[in-house]
């Protein structure tokens, strides 16, 4: 049996994602910040889906982002996902290869307005773009697949604020025009599932973000 490690796991994005691995046949042993790196015999996938906002802790334009909230943003969301892939390299390896694939944002790609201006979570989420697809040109010779997600609005418990804030919400048409609504964690799951069983790509950056980036 395939075996896939997701982080983030009780997230809304990470539950999601555990599921649809598990419906697709794989065991999964799901992972929390914080938590202990499960001991297995094989691993075929890790997709790297948490993360956090540090707009509580000051997380803003980069002249009012505080120095606490870069820190902890890039720790949580970028540097924990280096640590987490190093991890996973040598299990991948002794498998015959397999797949990472991280979650970033369309934040990632595009620079946010005023209603998203939090600088320090949109570098984080760059920099997993550059670390996915830089992993995937020096592992590709073993077989090892890297790619990222780049999702827009969700509707998950991080995002709340936006979900409550109905200017943003006027928004979505505009936004994320396919469905002018928030997207569901089952869609950014899907697109993780995909990218850990396509034999043939790697390095790729998705979008799932109903339009967002498209304009």
């Amino acid at each position: 049996m395939r075996t896939a490690i997701v982080t983030g796991s009780r997230g809304g994005i990470g539950a999601a994602t555990v599921s649809a691995f598990e419906e697709a046949g794989f065991s999964v042993h799901g992972v929390d910040l914080g938590d202990v790196w499960p001991e297995l015999d094989r691993l075929d996938a890790l997709v790297c889906a948490h993360g956090i906002s540090g707009r509580r802790l000051g997380d803003g334009p980069v002249e009012s982002c505080t120095e606490e909230a870069w820190d902890a943003v890039l720790d949580a969301n970028l540097k924990s996902v280096f640590l987490y892939c190093r991890r996973a390299i040598a299990p991948l390896r002794a498998a015959g290869g397999g797949a990472i694939v991280t979650v970033s944002s369309v934040l990632g790609l595009v620079g946010g307005d005023d209603d998203f201006a939090t600088h320090a979570y949109a570098a984080s989420k760059a920099g997993l773009i550059g670390l996915t697809r830089a992993m995937a040109v020096t592992y590709a010779r073993e077989q090892i697949r890297c790619n990222v997600v780049c999702p827009g609005l969700v509707e998950t418990p991080m995002s709340a604020r936006a979900q409550a804030d109905e200017r943003i919400r006027a928004r979505l048409a505009d936004l994320q025009p396919l469905t002018a609504d928030f997207g569901r964690p089952e869609d950014v799951a899907s697109a993780a599932l995909y990218l850990a069983t396509a034999l043939f790509v790697t390095g790729t950056v998705l979008t799932v973000d109903g339009g967002w980036t498209a304009r």
